[in-house]
């Protein structure tokens, strides 16, 4: 091989790159300023949303309880739920979101109470699914446990007895993992899942341009006419995939970082952040291993390689764009599954999993991310995947130089 030739090769595709303005909005724009936008924007609207329908008051139907005085004084004097006089289609109402919820109480439900005898089954009525709906089951569920604990307080109260008589016991929850591992078992699925998306999605466009998309311009000739080397050329072109992808994934994770930490602190305030570090729900707090999130991006690498050779043969095939786009657009599916089965409960990482392509660099990354880094087993992966990445290079340089495939009628 002649690197002289390899690096000439690869300046020359780089220099028309980024003449590109698409190839300039897909490496760049896109990882940068789209995905954030879309991911924390939809985040966002998704909470304001949520947090605007537990902050209204929900209108709520009482079926029976007329002879319930207290029970009605009760709800009368809570600020939190709106009644409404009662109707028949009530279930109509609430399926046509005109209202939240209805609760049915039982005859004589006062009274059943006061005498201590079977206890009255309350019935709440709703629209499963509806975020309005379950704010109002919420409230109405806080609502009856409040009730409950009043009246269990002056009963106990009434037989000097002290207010906590019918516990007794308390359970309390005291996490023992370090804050890595736990943010790895609450991010170490998510952060492989989009690394490999991303190196695909990465490559995916300069792999089309500078094979289907040179066939259609009809430079490809050109290019073949030069005293380069056909080996030369395609490691050339290759290396320009691979630049694409990792550069991809770089602006990206640097975009979602800034976006994520900025989030974190708008919403959280800065004393919930420190470095890796966010305080999560009940004061728990997260983070990540940072050594572990430098040894994933190590083995995304040879990942990169192997997405940016195997776009590179399938694209040659191809006799224009759109008919590559045809090829490429379902192997999004086969990048998908292995790296969303990483994510299902229960899958672990083991020898049998270490050989299986994209799905060990998934199960592999959650251990690492966690701050456990299983050697034996990670030098299996890399391994593994860099062979897999040589292999399907290897495909790529022999196809090239097959002038049935590259100019393929």
């Amino acid at each position: 091989m002649n690197w002289r030739q390899i690096s000439t090769v690869y300046c020359k595709e780089l220099i028309d790159t980024l003449r590109d303005r698409r190839s300039l909005i897909s490496m760049f724009v896109v990882p940068i300023v789209v995905i954030p936008v879309l991911m924390f924007g939809a985040a966002a609207v998704s909470y304001k949303s949520v947090r605007k329908a537990y902050e209204e008051i929900p209108t709520v139907m009482l079926i029976g309880g007329a002879d319930s005085p207290r029970l009605r004084a009760a709800f009368a004097a809570d600020k939190r739920i709106k009644l409404v006089p009662f109707a028949d289609d009530y279930a109509a109402r609430i399926e046509n979101k005109q209202l939240r919820a209805a609760v049915e109480v039982p005859d004589d439900f006062d009274a059943t109470v006061a005498r201590l005898g079977k206890a009255p089954v309350v019935m709440i009525y709703n629209y499963a699914g509806d975020v309005h709906s379950g704010a109002a089951v919420s409230e109405l569920t806080r609502f009856f446990s409040s009730y409950g604990d009043k009246m269990v307080r002056s009963r106990l109260a009434a037989k000097n007895l002290p207010a906590d008589f019918h516990r007794p016991f308390t359970v309390k929850r005291q996490n023992v993992a370090p804050p890595e591992k736990v943010g790895g078992a609450q991010l170490g699925g998510l952060i492989p899942y989009l690394l490999i998306l991303l190196c695909f999605t990465g490559a995916m466009y300069s792999a089309l341009d500078l094979t289907a998309g040179e066939k259609e311009r009809g430079t490809m000739e050109t290019i073949l006419c030069s005293p380069v080397g056909r080996t030369e050329l395609v490691l050339g072109k290759f290396l320009l995939v691979l630049t694409a992808s990792l550069v991809t994934v770089v602006c990206t994770l640097a975009s979602l970082s800034l976006t994520a930490l900025g989030a974190v602190r708008l919403l959280a305030g800065d004393a919930a952040v420190q470095g890796a570090k966010v305080v999560g729900e009940g004061g728990l707090e997260i983070s990540v291993s940072l050594p572990g999130l430098f040894g994933v991006c190590v083995l995304v690498v040879p990942l990169a390689v192997l997405f940016s050779a195997v776009l590179f043969s399938v694209a040659l095939c191809a006799k224009n764009y759109k008919e590559a786009q045809s090829y490429v657009s379902p192997l999004i599916f086969v990048i998908i599954l292995p790296a969303a089965l990483a994510m299902l409960p229960g899958v672990e990482l083991n020898a049998k999993y270490a050989l299986v392509p994209l799905l060990n660099v998934a199960l592999v990354s959650k251990e690492m991310v966690s701050g456990n880094f299983p050697i034996g087993m990670i030098a299996l992966i890399f391994g593994s995947t860099c062979v897999y990445a040589a292999a399907a290079l290897a495909i790529a340089v022999r196809m090239f130089k097959k002038e049935s495939v590259i100019f393929r009628a």
